[in-house]
C-alpha cells in the first residue's frame, strides 16, 4: 500500500488523540483536533457504538503505526524482530521503533515532526558516525552520534526547529549540543521514558491471534 499523503490531522481525529504529526502545531490553538475531536467523515459527530476487543487492539495498532508514519510491512516486520527477542515483546517493540534514525532526528530536534525528519534523511542531511546514512529505518546503537551534514547546516527548517527545542525537555535516551548540531543516542530506552499514549501489548494480542 502506498505511503498516506492527504491531510494528516485527519488521522488524529480518526484515532481520537493527538498523534503530533505536524509539531508546533499540534501543541497551538490552530490544532484541528482542539477544534473538531469527532472522527473525519460526514458521519462523524453521530457515531455512537461500543467497540469490540478486536476493534480496540485494531486501533492502537494503527495508532502507534501512524505516530511513526510507517507502513503495515515495515510495521509488522518491527514486530516479528521483536517476538524473536528475549523480552517482553510490546516493550522491545517501541524500543526498535524509537531506535530508528529518523525518530531519533525528530527527538533531537533537528525536524519539528517525524515527516521532516524522513526527509532530512532521505536527503542526506544527516551523519551516524561520521558517515552519510539516507536510511530513515536505520536502527541506531548506543553511542551513536547524530549530527546535521556540514554544508547542511544554513537550513531554514532546521534551525528554526532548533529553537524550539527546550532545555531539559529532551527524551532521557538522546543528548544533545545545540551549537554543534549534533546528537548522541546514549542507550536504548525503557518504556517509561518513551512520550507517547498508546497500548502496546494490544497490537501484541493482535498480531498473535
Amino acid at each position: 500500500m502506498a505511503r498516506y499523503t492527504g491531510p494528516v490531522c485527519k488521522l488524529c481525529r480518526r484515532e481520537g488523540d493527538k498523534l503530533f504529526l505536524k509539531g508546533e502545531r499540534c501543541a497551538s490553538g490552530k490544532c484541528a483536533f482542539e477544534r473538531r475531536e469527532t472522527p473525519p467523515g460526514q458521519h462523524g459527530r453521530n457515531r455512537r457504538f461500543k467497540r469490540s476487543e478486536y476493534g480496540l487492539q485494531l486501533r492502537e495498532k494503527q495508532k502507534i503505526k501512524r505516530i511513526y508514519g510507517l507502513q503495515e510491512k515495515q510495521f509488522r516486520n518491527f514486530y516479528e524482530k521483536a517476538v524473536h527477542q528475549k523480552g517482553i515483546t510490546g516493550q522491545l517493540f517501541l524500543t526498535m521503533l524509537e531506535s530508528r534514525l529518523d525518530n531519533i532526528v525528530y527527538r533531537l530536534g533537528f525536524a519539528p515532526s517525524r515527516r521532516t525528519a524522513r526527509m532530512l534523511v532521505c536527503h542526506r542531511h544527516v551523519v551516524v558516525n561520521d558517515r552519510i546514512v539516507d536510511i530513515p529505518s536505520y536502527r541506531l546503537m548506543p553511542g551513536d552520534t547524530i549530527k546535521i551534514r556540514e554544508r547542511s547546516r544554513k537550513m531554514s527548517l532546521i534551525h528554526d526547529a532548533m529553537k524550539r527545542v527546550k532545555e531539559g525537555k529532551l527524551v532521557p535516551y538522546v543528548q544533545l549540543d545545540k551549537a554543534r548540531l549534533e546528537g548522541v543516542f546514549i542507550n536504548y530506552p525503557t518504556r517509561e521514558a518513551i512520550p507517547i499514549r498508546a497500548n502496546e501489548q494490544m497490537v501484541v494480542e493482535l498480531y498473535s491471534k
